[in-house]
């Protein structure tokens, strides 16, 4: 016989429907309204899932829109939204009301070598060991965020292409700027520098993703590999 914790907890993976699957293979934006709600609901309560739970309340409140202008009350009068329920779906509406309503920062654009190390020398110029990070950017070359990818002893770290392009991948760079510093306070480029660099244009050419160019800290000032033309 099935054990009753099982049955009042029926995941929406069971049904037939699996939108949970559904997502993580094809993404949010393949997913229906119902099944959106599915997923906040979570599970389902005996002899009914949390896709049919997810039905019934669209058809009682006459589809998604209706979601916006319902009352807690009204969803507790549902059969089978107890408490935990009725409070998930009443912040994800509010989560989605304020995003709505959140003005969002403009991007800092990063297009020129100036403007790169003006924004990175304070931040990663002057420090004792050597580390290395990326600068991802949109297609305008507008910061979309900064990832540090290693840290090192004096004069040594190491920066796999791998590591490089993983962010930028789930971040949906279209470009993206190398930087480290040397802690010597040199920051003319060494040759093992240039070299990397050349490896790390090959593979964003395979990942189409554009490598913009590698700037090396100092103290207070910088080299741009790619002004320098060095690759």
């Amino acid at each position: 016989m099935k054990h009753r914790a099982s049955i009042e907890t029926e995941s929406i993976a069971d049904t037939s429907d699996r939108p949970r699957e559904k997502l993580v293979r094809y993404g949010a934006r393949a997913l229906g309204d119902t099944e959106l709600l599915a997923l906040v609901i979570g599970h389902g309560t005996e002899g009914r899932s949390a896709f049919d739970l997810a039905t019934t309340i669209m058809k009682e409140l006459g589809g998604v829109h209706g979601l916006t202008r319902v009352t807690p009350a009204r969803l507790t009068r549902l059969r089978g939204l107890g408490g935990a329920k009725v409070t998930r779906v009443l912040a994800a509406i509010e989560l989605g009301r304020r995003t709505l309503c959140v003005v969002a920062r403009p991007r800092l654009p990063l297009r020129t070598p100036e403007e790169l190390g003006q924004f990175l020398l304070p931040r990663f110029g002057a420090f004792p060991v050597e580390r290395f990070g990326v600068v991802l950017l949109d297609a305008r070359h507008r910061l979309l965020a900064v990832h540090l990818v290693s840290e090192g002893a004096v004069d040594a770290t190491l920066a796999i292409p791998r590591d490089v392009f993983r962010e930028a991948v789930f971040a949906g760079a279209s470009g993206v700027v190398a930087f480290h510093n040397h802690p010597s306070g040199d920051p003319w480029p060494s040759q093992s520098d240039i070299e990397l660099t050349r490896r790390l244009i090959d593979a964003g050419r395979i990942v189409g993703i554009e490598v913009v160019d590698h700037l090396i800290l100092a103290d207070t000032n910088f080299v741009s590999m790619r002004k320098a033309e060095l690759v």
